[in-house]
């Protein structure tokens, strides 16, 4: 009996195990009924690619020496393949190739238009006005920006009441912006149209300016009467003996002098209310106003030569653009577009965008990058942060937030931040940046061409809707086709509203020389 003891285990041992496997097979133990299953299909699948793999290396080793696989076409998604260099090559040829065949058909059909005498007598009006009011009017810019320093140093010396103080500033930036239409209303026919752009466009910046300097410095006003505040209500701690005894040593000197020497002192809110840092404020490349601006400690003078050199050849190569290509297109598209030609008026509005989209890019180029870096070198601006990559927006908003930083970063600071801050909500706050901005782009253009359509404010407002389109492109298409209508927005969007002012401004100006010829 003894002897048997031993098998008997053995089988008792065998029989629980077999009893616990079919508890979970059924679904009874800790397993499930499913799992036994997905096990057993694993182990077939895996048993199938083992004979798969079998099977390749038994052909592999067949005397007729086989070379098909299983492989994916190159342009499945499932092939994984994803270097298409020699595409991204080849479209730059063909558009390079595209580009000169319509530069030759440009010189062939009118000429050698680029005259850089007719560009001078352009900028300087010379057939255009009388006298030289642009000049004079862009020098009595001093007079506002010394009307706001006055009055800042009143209020912060107490001298003039905040609320009288803030009233006269409100109105002083106002006058900035209405000044130059009234001037140029009354006196058009001293303004060559050159003048009245540049004239708008420094009054435009003047503008954003002085009201970012009145708005910081009502701050630190703001907060330095919230700290007298709080030191009037707190107590002051009582100083020991041995704490004077530290701070200074037998000789009365103090010892943290070597402290203090390594210590950078900063501006303090009133003493940057002078003409040296108001002056500097407005010839930084900046929109926002500081008390210290980040600073760089030297000027590279190789990099300093390069911007400039890249302003002068920008300046030529836009100048040649306009001369060249775009006046004729925008000429030959009068007819067309009186006449609602529909056909015509696409064959020229595609003409006229590929090189309207070239100059627009040289004077992105030339303004954001050349002329912003020239400036912050030579005034020692550190903050060169002037764009973003917004090539790569996926939307319109993304694009309106990374092209144009100094205005954008202007609006999110003295204008979103500051409403959303009263109550208003963020969609209110965008809708009034996006009025604001709608604004100044009918202003820059109505005002010098003496002509209010509201073309250019339509366009900005046009972009509301826009943006839930290319959004919606995103999210349903992906982020690719997001970028395109981007893309598409600004080759195409430019280019019309450039011939529609054109064929305003040629039927409000000179309508009659049109009916007698």
């Amino acid at each position: 009996m003894t002897e048997d003891k031993p098998e008997e285990n053995k089988l008792r041992y065998r029989r629980l195990e077999r009893m616990v496997s079919e508890d979970q097979s059924n679904g009874n133990g800790n397993g499930n009924g499913k799992d036994r299953q997905k096990y057993r299909r694993t182990q077939s699948e895996t048993r199938a690619e083992d004979i798969k793999t079998k099977e390749e290396k038994q052909r592999q080793s067949q005397p007729d020496k086989p070379i098909h696989r299983p492989r994916d076409s190159l342009f499945s998604w499932s092939s994984g393949f994803d270097n298409f260099t020699g595409f991204v090559n080849w479209a730059f040829l063909l558009l390079s190739i595209g580009g000169l065949r319509l530069c030759l058909e440009n010189l062939l059909k009118y000429g050698v238009r680029i005259n850089p005498i007719q560009w001078y007598i352009v900028l300087s009006g010379k057939n255009e006005g009388q006298g030289h009011p642009a000049l004079l009017l862009s020098i009595y810019a001093l007079i506002p920006i010394t009307i706001c320093l006055m009055l800042e140093k009143g209020m912060a010396n107490e001298l003039i009441p905040e609320n009288i103080g803030m009233i006269s500033q409100v109105t002083n930036i106002i006058a900035i912006v209405f000044l130059p239409v009234a001037i140029i209303h009354v006196k058009s026919e001293n303004f060559s149209l050159m003048g009245a752009s540049t004239v708008c466009f420094i009054y435009s910046i003047l503008f954003l300016k002085v009201w970012s300097y009145v708005q910081v410095n009502m701050w630190c006003r703001r907060d330095i009467s919230e700290n007298r505040h709080n030191r009037q209500r707190a107590r002051r701690p009582s100083i020991s003996i041995a704490q004077l005894q530290n701070t200074s040593d037998p000789s009365g000197n103090n010892n943290n002098k070597q402290l203090e020497d390594n210590e950078v002192f900063l501006v303090q809110y009133p003493d940057n209310l002078n003409y040296k840092d108001i002056v500097y404020f407005m010839f930084a490349p900046t929109l926002c106003y500081e008390v210290n601006f980040a600073k760089t400690t030297r000027v590279r003078k190789h990099f300093l030569l390069k911007r400039f050199l890249e302003v002068i050849v920008g300046i030529n190569v836009m100048m040649a653009l306009f001369q060249q290509w775009i006046i004729p297109s925008v000429k030959n598209s009068l007819v067309p577009f009186s006449n609602m030609e529909v056909g015509l008026v696409v064959e020229r509005l595609l003409k006229l965008a590929v090189p309207n989209h070239l100059l627009w890019l040289c004077f992105f180029y030339l303004v954001f990058h050349s002329l912003m870096n020239l400036t912050g070198e030579l005034l020692h601006f550190a903050d060169r942060n002037f764009y973003c990559d917004w090539w790569n927006a996926n939307n319109i908003d993304t694009f309106w937030r990374t092209w144009n930083m100094p205005v954008h970063r202007w609006c999110v600071r003295h204008l979103y931040i500051p409403l959303v801050n009263k109550g208003y909500s963020q969609k209110q706050a965008s809708m009034v940046v996006f009025l604001f901005s709608a604004f100044f782009h009918e202003y820059l253009v109505s005002v010098p061409l003496q002509m209010y359509k509201l073309w250019a404010f339509s366009g900005m407002m046009a972009q509301l809707p826009l943006s839930s389109i290319s959004k919606f492109f995103q999210k349903h298409a992906g982020p690719r086709w997001g970028n395109v209508v981007v893309w598409a927005s600004i080759i195409l969007g430019q280019p019309l509203c450039i011939m529609m002012y054109y064929h305003d401004y040629v039927i409000t100006h000179f309508k009659e020389t049109l009916i007698t010829s």
